[in-house]
């Protein structure tokens, strides 16, 4: 029987980003295990809500950095939790600061879900910088894909021996059922992609990609909200595919649009992991990635779907080509996301959790 432990995590809030929906998952998972968890963050949203458990105990830190990392501090030494987990870089950076501050540090385990280029702005930046010292004094270190920790190892000198790599739980509760060849083939040409609209997505690609489709029935859909809406549109007008290019905005219901779609696209130019990619082999959908990290990672056999160059349109555009002429099969793609299931992920964590928990690694502040 696994050991009851008093668990915290923390990240910036529950909005709709895939850092946040792993957070929510995890916490969730480790409580219906019976641990006991608190998860703390700086600000109050709804994004990402649903998806934590009521038998966890969120706490929303005051507002302001430094006073935030303060009451992070006092919940840390007050509570004395076991372990306690954060994800993303400014997150890491307030963890790691208040779990010192706390007599914790040994038990602080930083998580990396995204590139240094996507998060070098501000506090992310300087968090993502002192990496060398942070992963050092902390009791472990996860990155979301070996791409990631190579990185984190090579470029940023994180021992190599305390970073340990755990891909995310991607994999929807409950599973989706088992498609047919034949239903899938059967459905409307829709090509789904999903994330932030944002540079690093590059969304502008995949319109021009879809644009050059000598297929006039295709509609490209794109879920999701950012600050390139207005660009994205704009592009659609210009190429002449507005009318079948939509962007209805963010969306809880990712799988009634994925159970419509005959295959998936992601155009990304950096990706540390890819939870949508993992979402849409669920659904049975073939997947068209540009090569950019993490799906690399996913797309491991030709039957899943096809990886192509970064910024290629001609590339994405014959890809996406083939997917809606000939879908394939989903079972190969439905049984690849099984192994991104959040036991699996819930398991990996349990062995760091009781690595930095001994008494050698982390001695009770």
């Amino acid at each position: 029987m696994t050991e009851r432990r008093k668990l915290l995590f923390y990240t910036h809030a529950m909005t709709s980003g895939g850092a946040e929906r792993v957070v929510a998952r995890l916490a969730s998972g480790f409580a219906a295990r019976g641990h006991q968890v608190i998860l703390a963050v700086d600000f109050d949203a709804q994004e990402t809500l649903h998806l934590l458990s009521r038998a966890v105990d969120l706490r929303v830190l005051p507002r302001g950095h430094w006073r935030g990392t303060m009451a992070l501090a006092h919940i840390l030494k007050r509570e004395r939790p076991d372990a306690s987990l954060s994800a993303l870089s400014v997150s890491n950076l307030k963890h790691a600061v208040a779990a010192t501050l706390a007599g914790r540090i040994g038990r602080a385990v930083l998580g990396y879900h995204g590139f240094y280029l996507s998060e070098n702005e501000g506090l992310s930046a300087l968090g993502y910088r002192l990496t060398p010292v942070l992963s050092r004094l902390a009791g472990a270190t996860v990155a979301v894909s070996q791409q990631l920790r190579d990185d984190l190892v090579a470029h940023f000198a994180a021992p190599s021996n305390k970073v340990r790599t755990i891909h995310n739980p991607a994999a929807p509760e409950p599973f989706p059922e088992v498609l047919s060849p034949a239903e899938l083939a059967a459905r409307d040409p829709i090509v789904l992609s999903m994330g932030r609209l944002a540079p690093d997505k590059d969304y502008t690609t995949l319109i021009r990609a879809f644009a050059r489709l000598q297929k006039p029935d295709a509609r490209l859909v794109i879920l999701g909200e950012g600050p390139e809406r207005a660009k994205l549109e704009a592009e659609a007008r210009a190429l002449g595919v507005a009318d079948r290019v939509a962007l209805p905005g963010f969306t809880r219901d990712i799988a009634a649009e994925l159970n419509r779609a005959r295959c998936f696209a992601l155009s990304s130019r950096r990706e540390t992991f890819s939870l949508a990619c993992v979402e849409a082999l669920a659904h049975g959908l073939p997947v068209v990635a540009t090569d950019c990290g993490g799906p690399s990672e996913i797309l491991n056999d030709p039957a899943l779907g096809a990886l192509v160059p970064v910024g290629d349109v001609e590339a994405l555009s014959e890809a996406i080509a083939a997917a809606l002429a000939q879908p394939g099969d989903p079972a190969p793609r439905q049984e690849r996301a099984r192994d991104f299931s959040l036991g699996a992920a819930l398991d990996a964590y349990e062995s760091v959790i009781r690595a930095v928990t001994s008494a050698r690694a982390a001695p009770r502040g």
